[in-house]
């Protein structure tokens, strides 16, 4: 089944493409994301363009970005969206899949974006405990860094953190160890769906309408794998 992966370049879209490519009858064959075109960064992320398309690059994928206008109304991402469906299916795409965990609505919500557009919504990891699924990630060798923090639900210093076992250790109580409720989001760096690690370089961290960003910029353009 030939399928687009939502690709957020964190860990759960980055472990997604790691288990998918497991499955004999999937084969990955592109990395669909949004990005806000008025400042060039993935939604919420805030990871640069240069650095999601190294990504890409990284992972052997073909990069599909929709271009997102800020703001952003309902009907200017349905029309977008609705373009990127368009090409997926020229392209004989049969599924879009998602990182998503456990969230009813989320879930309920892609499966009717998708209904009637000939697409299949695949959610290969969901289910799985999020506490058991952080450690797996790390123990696995991806590595990340949280690149966002909702500072109503954890301490901002968080921002610019490795993804690790001393971060799991550290986190709230009532945080998700996935950050599944949208209290943290990740970049990806290196770990088995990559070729080759990427080299960042921490940057400022700042606050923007109401969460914590840690900018990250590339340090030199992926190696060549061997």
């Amino acid at each position: 089944m030939r399928t687009w992966l939502s690709w957020s370049s964190g860990k759960d879209s980055a472990w997604a493409l790691h288990i998918l490519r497991s499955h004999p009858d999937v084969e990955v064959v592109g990395l669909l994301t949004t990005v806000n075109e008025r400042f060039g960064r993935v939604a919420m992320h805030a990871v640069r363009r240069s650095i999601l398309e190294a990504q890409a690059g990284a992972v052997g994928l073909p990069l599909h970005m929709v271009d997102l206008p800020f703001p952003c109304s309902s009907s200017d991402y349905d029309l977008r969206m609705a373009e990127a469906v368009g090409v997926a299916l020229e392209q004989g795409v049969e599924a879009i899949a998602f990182g998503d965990l456990f969230l009813e609505d989320v879930r309920k919500y892609l499966e009717q974006r998708l209904e009637g557009t000939g697409l299949r919504p695949l959610f290969p990891l969901w289910g799985t405990p999020t506490a058991e699924l952080a450690r797996e990630m790390i123990d696995a060798g991806l590595r990340a860094t949280v690149t966002c923090v909702d500072p109503r639900r954890m301490s901002p210093s968080f921002a610019g953190l490795p993804f690790d076992h001393q971060l799991l250790a550290d986190l709230p109580r009532d945080v998700d160890p996935c950050g599944e409720n949208g209290e943290f989001h990740t970049l990806v760096t290196a770990g088995p769906m990559l070729r080759v690690p990427l080299e960042t370089i921490p940057g400022e961290v700042v606050t923007r309408d109401g969460f914590v960003f840690a900018d990250l910029r590339p340090d030199s353009a992926p190696r060549q794998a061997p």
